[in-house]
């Protein structure tokens, strides 16, 4: 993208949404130490949660599509990344497993799918002969594994996946925590009304809603012509 002309601004959280009519003509971001920023473009591609979308929207909302954002409720994600020398399940011949997602059923542990990064593309690990691992939380922000510290959540979940006998503990070398909010949509509260806001968002003729019914970040991608 860069390579094309094109710029990367990162740690920017769009917050407002200005248009003319049924056309988006800019954007407002701001940073973590309050700064401020106008982006102009041609087109908008939005991964924004679609509640804080309508938010940010400063075009004339109708009572009902204002309704419907307001009522959508979403669920929070956690992926806790462990490093580890080998994992103590394997194929029958002793190789790594060739699953990438595992969905975990013991009702024992909080912990509700696991990935291998390694069966995603071998360039996510430096080092062929460890194994690197994503285990996912399906969470609220409210919730006391989203306010345990990132070393609390790292020690949560090696303990979880020992106990399944996913690894052994020891066998961890490294970990990583990445909480994202507003992860998924939730198919209650306004969900069910959720065309009604479709068809408000699909009368900009130059805005895009991308991911999960547009939920998965506060990003909009902005393309000059």
């Amino acid at each position: 993208m860069r390579d094309g002309g094109g710029e990367i601004h990162m740690g920017w959280r769009v917050d407002r949404i200005h248009c003319e009519g049924l056309r988006v003509i800019s954007i407002e971001a701001v940073n973590a130490v309050g700064e401020r920023r106008t982006f102009e473009g041609d087109y908008f591609l939005s991964t924004m949660p679609m509640r804080e979308l309508v938010t940010a929207i400063d075009a004339p909302v109708p009572a009902n599509v204002r309704e419907v954002s307001e009522g959508l409720q979403y669920r929070d994600f956690i992926t806790v990344g462990l490093l580890a020398d080998r994992l103590k399940v394997q194929e029958p011949d002793g190789g790594l497993l060739k699953d990438t997602w595992i969905y975990v059923q013991e009702p024992d542990v909080l912990l509700g799918r696991l990935q291998i990064f390694n069966n995603w593309s071998p360039y996510l690990v430096e080092d062929p002969t460890k194994v690197w691992i994503g285990l996912e939380y399906f969470c609220y922000e409210t919730d006391d594994l989203w306010r345990m510290t990132d070393e609390e959540l790292k020690k949560f979940a090696i303990a979880e996946v020992a106990k399944i006998g996913i690894l052994n503990a020891a066998d961890v070398t490294d970990g990583h925590v990445v909480r994202v909010p507003k992860t998924y949509p939730a198919y209650f509260g306004s969900y069910d009304r959720f065309d009604e806001l479709r068809e408000f968002t699909d009368g900009f003729e130059n805005l895009f809603l991308v991911g999960r019914n547009g939920c998965t970040s506060t990003t909009i991608r902005i393309i000059v012509c």
